[in-house]
């Protein structure tokens, strides 16, 4: 299927691994030109090189942080006028509520609240102008099933969830199309690293440890980030306008609601 997006610019934030990378990627195979944004340089440069070499488009590296507003400016130098906008970034520490000060909530909702708010104000109203906008949001399967020790990303992410609801649907009508993406379990380096901390708290080995998590997941594993990269490349597409201000779970059946 063609996507219908060939020849247009994204910018991808925390594209330099995970599931950001594999966003950008899905992009670029479709023949979106690219801006990839993250912290480090060196991996954000390695990714660049691998999507130059096997995908042919034009793609930016700007290793800046995202979560500043000065990072979010060099982005922008870089692509102010952005066809689509994927935003990104690294989930907020798991634990106790109890053990989370004042400073590591706002840290939380500035990272996975207030950054994409910002970049979506900043590209929106030109997406209205040029009547195409595309904008997916990375949140967590948390906003629909809260994870006992991820209470900084479900309030977090529920905030943005609860903003873009409503944005979303002012401008639909004007060809800009605003959807979240949910993921489960996906082989990461944040999934792993989320595994090795519980089971340590645990005391449990870590390998047999995953196998059990794996277990719970319906599809019988975890997710592969080029599977999350292509539905958000197809919602990111020119067939996807009919899709408004939804949350769509990509999680193996992991979250067991109905809807």
């Amino acid at each position: 299927m063609d996507y219908g997006i060939k020849g247009r610019t994204a910018i991808v934030c925390a594209a330099s691994q995970g599931l950001g990378r594999a966003c950008a990627l899905a992009l670029a195979h479709e023949g979106v030109n690219v801006v990839i944004n993250a912290r480090g340089a060196d991996a954000l440069n390695a990714t660049a090189d691998d999507i130059r070499r096997t995908t042919g488009v034009n793609v930016q590296a700007i290793a800046a942080d995202i979560t500043t507003p000065q990072g979010r400016a060099e982005v922008l130098a870089a692509c102010p006028a952005p066809d689509i906008l994927v935003n990104n970034a690294g989930g907020p520490p798991i634990g106790d509520f109890r053990d989370w000060d004042e400073a590591a909530w706002q840290a939380a909702v500035n990272a996975n609240m207030v950054t994409p708010i910002m970049l979506i104000r900043a590209v929106v109203d030109g997406m209205i102008e040029r009547k195409f906008g595309r904008i997916v949001n990375i949140t967590s399967r948390s906003v629909k099933a809260p994870l006992a020790d991820l209470g900084l990303s479900n309030g977090a992410r529920a905030g943005l969830t609860g903003f873009v609801a409503g944005l979303a649907r002012q401008v639909a009508r004007h060809g800009v199309i605003i959807n979240n993406l949910l993921p489960g379990p996906f082989m990461t380096a944040r999934t792993a690293d989320g595994l090795r901390k519980r089971s340590a708290k645990a005391g449990q080995d870590y390998d047999a440890f995953a196998r059990a998590r794996m277990a719970e997941v319906p599809a019988g594993r975890f997710g592969d980030p080029d599977e999350f990269g292509k539905a958000c490349a197809f919602l990111c597409s020119a067939h996807a306008g009919f899709i408004v201000g939804q949350n769509l779970l990509i999680d193996g059946g992991a979250v067991n609601v109905t809807m």
